[in-house]
């Protein structure tokens, strides 16, 4: 299965530079098992469905822990029809399944719980679409009664749901949406923004 992410990292500081550059060596040890391409736009993460967000965990961290405010903007997808075959982007078993939709919640709830804690709050918003036929609203309301009881869950907003808490329980609950919801074989795709550090926390 064809799984990435094109991700961009916002540091708003004079040191941007130092801060991208510095942050994106955390992608370092998942270069074995992932593509990753950086242009002037954003960096390409393609690989396992279920190290996507590890990924992007530590390339956010590496960035926020300077304590400047620093936003991750992410467009992450898996399925797609449109993207060829590829060796390194094969279905992982219990990454995503066609269990009925509360034992789906009950395992992404306890893969949370279970979530290292790394000290530095986030907040995030992001949209889910599990796309082609069938019941996707049921997916997406699945997504949503399982975002609340994730312990990070903060509120719904129009178009998308904002969370907030340690970075290492929201991102693991991203993850668990993203590869939990959707038909297992489906194209399901995620729009993210995370932020840490912020001036402007409400």
């Amino acid at each position: 299965m064809f799984s990435g992410a094109q991700i961009s990292l916002y540091p708003m500081t004079d040191d941007f530079v130092g801060v991208i550059l510095g942050a994106i060596g955390a992608l370092d040890p998942y270069r074995s098992n992932f593509r990753i391409e950086t242009d002037d736009l954003s960096t390409l993460i393609v690989g396992p469905p279920e190290q996507l967000f590890p990924a992007m965990r530590d390339l956010f961290l590496a960035a926020s822990r300077r304590g400047v405010h620093c936003v991750l903007a992410a467009t992450v997808s898996r399925g797609c029809p449109g993207e060829p075959d590829d060796p390194i982007c094969t279905p992982i078993a219990g990454s995503s399944d066609d269990r009925p939709l509360e034992s789906r919640i009950a395992a992404a709830v306890r893969h949370v719980e279970t979530a290292p804690r790394t000290g530095q709050v986030v907040a995030a918003q992001f949209s889910l679409y599990p796309l082609g036929s069938g019941h996707h609203m049921d997916e997406i309301y699945g997504c949503i009664d399982f975002l609340k009881r994730s312990g990070v869950f903060d509120r719904s907003k129009n178009f998308c749901t904002k969370l907030c808490g340690d970075a290492g329980p929201v991102f693991a609950t991203l993850s668990e949406a993203f590869l939990r919801f959707g038909a297992p074989q489906g194209h399901v795709a995620l729009d993210l923004k995370v932020s840490a550090n912020s001036p402007s926390k409400a």
